[in-house]
């Protein structure tokens, strides 16, 4: 078990020795976590040899938000949220979650703060049980304790996995997959939490699911989700803001309501139009 631990050690970038910057007991299965604190990213730029991957990128997400980061293939979201974990680190700018400097902490300590959750969840021979387990890396040692498999077992009823606690990761299907890698973010118990395009590959059944799912848990825990995504009118039905990047650039912000068909269209390229179908925007190319 401690190879499986170190084997996913850099992917909640945490060593589990430092106890210190602890979430409290109440952690993220007690409601509302009380921090209160907006992340502010400010002039982020990011740089691979003399391309410029990411142009001073700049936005606020409130507490309990969903945040959603929309653009072309190649605009520069992924490597925006490897920046905002300091898997890549920026050129220059600042990243901020209240008072702390995210890009000062040590591995250690933002894992404390901030969960990331890949575009492609590794589907190992690990059981889900195991899985949502190395969550807890960055809040214990490495003999796992009674609280960290009761937080566990917590976060596995909430997402409704409990009966596929002992399934391997690999036998379970797409939508599945995608509930077991949120269930580790959550037993993390972060204040940010970070997800690459968590809806790929999944069918509409499960992409609502997984969609509706985020905006619970930021409503009930008060932490902010920033999430890549391609598909515009599952954006306008279920984040509360949405950025989109052009060529590493802020294109617009936006709540999804106030979002400009001109804005899209010109993000892009496509002469986009957003129609209101019963009650809720729905977003298409006009022939």
């Amino acid at each position: 078990m401690k190879a499986l631990f170190r084997a996913f050690a850099s992917i909640v970038s945490a060593s589990p020795a430092d106890k210190t910057g602890s979430l409290g007991e109440t952690g993220i299965f007690g409601g509302i976590l009380g921090h209160g604190e907006p992340l502010r990213v400010d002039s982020v730029v990011f740089r691979y040899g003399k391309r410029e991957i990411l142009r001073g990128v700049s936005f606020e997400v409130p507490p309990g938000c969903v945040f959603a980061i929309l653009g072309p293939n190649g605009s520069g979201k992924t490597t925006l949220l490897r920046c905002l974990n300091q898997i890549l680190m920026p050129t220059s700018g600042q990243v901020c979650l209240g008072k702390h400097d995210l890009l000062k902490m040590c591995p250690e300590r933002r894992a404390k703060f901030v969960a990331y959750a890949p575009q492609r969840t590794v589907s190992s021979g690990l059981t889900v049980f195991d899985s949502v387990l190395l969550g807890r890396l960055p809040h214990r040692t490495w003999n796992s304790g009674r609280t960290d498999e009761q937080k566990v077992r917590d976060v596995l009823a909430r997402l409704d996995l409990t009966e596929k606690a002992l399934r391997p990761l690999d036998t379970l299907s797409g939508g599945e997959l995608q509930k077991a890698a949120l269930a580790r973010v959550l037993a993390q118990e972060p204040r940010l939490i970070l997800l690459d395009e968590p809806t790929s590959a999944l069918d509409w059944k499960n992409r609502t699911e997984i969609l509706r799912l985020l905006r619970r848990i930021a409503r009930e825990d008060g932490v902010s989700i920033l999430l890549t995504i391609h598909d515009i009118n599952d954006v306008l039905r279920h984040a509360d803001r949405l950025l989109l990047l052009k060529n590493g650039e802020a294109a617009a912000e936006a709540a999804p309501e106030d979002m400009a068909e001109t804005r899209l269209s010109e993000v892009y390229e496509l002469p986009i139009r957003i129609h209101e179908i019963q009650g809720m925007r729905t977003a298409f190319v006009q022939e």
